[in-house]
C-alpha cells in the first residue's frame, strides 16, 4: 500500500535578524506548509505572517508559486510581535489561531516590552481568532508545540515531513546560535521558561525551522547544518561605504521579563 504523501514546508521568506546602531532589522520567516487532503487537494497553512514591510516581498513570493494570501486556509501566530503579525490583513479566508495566553497578554503588554505596541489589541481585535494550544491539531501532521517564555503565550509548529519532524518556531528559537546554546536571545516573558522552550523544541526536532535565520538542523555533534544557502542583498551602500563596518556574530541576550504581576 502506498504511504499517504506528508505535508511539505515551503519558505515563503526567510528569516534575517541584523542588529545596527539604528535600531534592528527584524525579518522573520514566513513558512508554507501544505498538507494533502488525500482527494488531490491541500490545506494551506501559513506560519507568521512578517511585518507590513515585507508585505510586497511577501505577495510576491506567493504569486511565484501561483498563489495570493487568499488562497491560505489556516494562519497560524507564533505570538503577537509587531514583526510576525502586521501582514495579517492579506490573509483575509484564513482562520487564524493563536494562544490564549498570549490573546490575554497583549491588553495589558508590561513597561519593558518594546516588541507589543500598545496598538497590538486594537489591530488583532479586527479579527477572529480562535484558541490553540499544546497537541491540538491544525490538520494531519500539523500539531500545536506550547513554546512560552520569549512572549506569554509563543507557540511552534510541528510537522511531520517525509524527512522527519520539522518545527517552525516563530521567535521560541531565533536562530541556529540560541538552539546550539539552547538559550534564547530575547526575553519578554520569562528567561528560564523560555530556555526550557529551546530545549524542548531541538530535542524534539529534525528539522528547525526559526524565527530569524535559514532552516537549519542541530547534528548529534552539536553542530548546525543549513538547509538552504543564505541569500540576502542590501541596497543604498556599499561595503567600502566609510562608517560601514561588520562584525561577527555573537549571542548577547536581551533579557526584559514580564515583572512577577504580570505572569500571575
Amino acid at each position: 500500500m502506498t504511504e499517504p504523501a506528508r505535508p511539505t514546508i515551503d519558505t515563503l521568506l526567510h528569516g534575517l535578524h541584523v542588529e545596527t546602531d539604528q535600531g534592528d532589522i527584524a525579518f522573520c520567516g514566513v513558512n508554507l506548509i501544505e498538507v494533502p487532503d488525500g482527494k488531490g487537494g491541500l490545506t494551506r497553512i501559513v506560519v507568521d505572517t512578517g511585518h507590513f514591510g515585507r508585505g510586497v516581498a511577501l505577495r510576491r513570493e506567493l504569486a511565484a508559486r501561483g498563489l495570493t494570501a487568499s488562497d491560505v486556509d489556516v494562519l497560524l501566530l507564533t505570538h503577537a510581535h509587531w514583526d510576525h503579525v502586521q501582514c495579517i490583513q492579506y490573509f483575509d479566508n484564513a482562520v487564524v489561531y493563536a494562544h490564549p495566553e498570549e490573546l490575554n497578554y497583549i491588553s495589558n503588554p508590561h513597561p519593558g516590552d518594546h516588541a507589543t505596541p500598545a496598538w497590538t489589541k486594537a489591530m488583532l481585535d479586527q479579527y477572529d481568532i480562535r484558541h490553540v494550544r499544546e497537541g491540538d491539531e491544525l490538520a494531519p501532521g500539523v500539531g500545536v508545540v506550547e513554546a512560552p517564555g520569549h512572549s506569554a503565550g509563543t507557540v511552534a509548529a510541528a510537522v511531520s515531513t517525509a524527512d522527519g519532524l520539522a518545527v517552525v518556531t516563530g521567535d521560541s528559537i531565533q536562530n541556529a546560535l540560541v538552539a546550539q546554546q539552547r538559550r534564547n536571545a530575547l526575553v519578554f516573558w520569562d528567561e528560564e521558561m523560555a530556555n526550557r522552550s529551546v530545549g524542548k523544541l531541538v530535542d524534539m526536532s529534525d528539522a528547525i525551522y526559526p524565527g530569524h535565520d535559514q532552516p537549519f538542523r542541530i547534528t548529534a555533534d552539536n553542530e548546525v547544518e543549513y538547509l538552504v544557502d543564505f541569500q540576502v542583498g542590501f541596497t543604498g551602500t556599499t561595503r567600502d561605504n566609510p562608517g560601514l563596518s561588520f562584525t561577527d556574530l555573537a549571542l548577547d541576550p536581551i533579557i526584559s521579563p514580564a515583572p512577577p504581576e504580570w505572569r500571575r
